[in-house]
């Protein structure tokens, strides 16, 4: 062999025994292994100390699932009790609406009934004062007299009530004259029906009854005038019952 040769072939068997040297250097191939060994052993440590942390402290996987259940459990049971709840509120105020409705009828029937009561009171009282008056009195009278307010500011409404006391074989017959005494713009001031009367109402006002009647007459009262007394005489034109005089104060009258 050449000499030539001879040192191509050294210089190639010393490049072998080069690499194979650096192929197997301590660490060089097993480095990365033994990196992710302890990177997992590590963080399995990790997580084996953080079991055995919760376990000390009372904390188990299962029973925190089953308590979680049991919590959902319960606020299912709750919602259902809720809506119970809602529907009975709802019943309550349905039963008191209809308990405040049969109130309210009840109220207005006792009210009407007490209505009716003080009618047929005073009505036993008119006719009480017909057959037997409480002063013994015979004869014609004015049973009953109101006047109230009319729809206009100036305009009554006045109610008289005739009666025969006591004296009932025959009907009594005449005429009713009425007078209005007051002030008119600061002037005594009398007037008579005709003048306090709507125009088309009639100012004669005649009466004929056995045991009573009653009349409903309109009056229209002047500017300008304050009313103070209220004259009426119910003049007989029946032999042997008596005419009959009463005055009265216009706020008395009122109702």
């Amino acid at each position: 062999m050449s000499p030539r040769n001879i040192t191509r072939l050294d210089g190639l068997q010393t490049n072998y025994l080069q690499m194979k040297s650096q192929s197997y250097m301590p660490g060089t191939g097993r480095s990365w292994i033994m990196r992710a060994a302890v990177t997992i052993a590590l963080v399995v440590g990790i997580y084996l100390v953080f079991e055995f942390g919760r376990i000390q402290a009372g904390y188990n996987i299962a029973d925190a699932v089953e308590e979680k259940q049991g919590y959902k459990n319960e606020i299912g049971a709750l919602e259902k009790q809720i809506a119970e709840l809602k529907q009975e509120i709802a019943l309550f105020e349905t039963h008191r609406a209809i308990d405040q409705e049969a109130y309210k009828v009840v109220e207005t029937d006792l009210i009407d009934l007490q209505r009716k009561i003080q009618e047929q009171g005073d009505a036993i009282a008119f006719y009480r004062g017909i057959v037997s008056p409480a002063d013994g009195g015979r004869g014609l009278r004015v049973q009953d007299f109101k006047v109230s307010k009319g729809k206009d500011e100036r305009q009554f409404h006045m109610r008289l009530v005739l009666v025969q006391v006591m004296q009932h074989d025959r009907s009594v017959k005449g005429d009713v004259e009425f007078s209005l005494e007051g002030s008119q713009d600061g002037v005594a001031t009398t007037y008579n029906l005709a003048e306090l009367l709507p125009e088309d109402e009639k100012s004669n006002w005649p009466f004929a009854f056995r045991y009573f009647q009653d009349f409903d007459r309109e009056l229209v009262l002047p500017a300008g005038f304050t009313p103070e007394k209220i004259n009426i005489e119910v003049k007989s034109r029946t032999k042997s019952i008596a005419s009959v005089k009463q005055s009265i104060l216009w706020q008395t009258a009122l109702s």
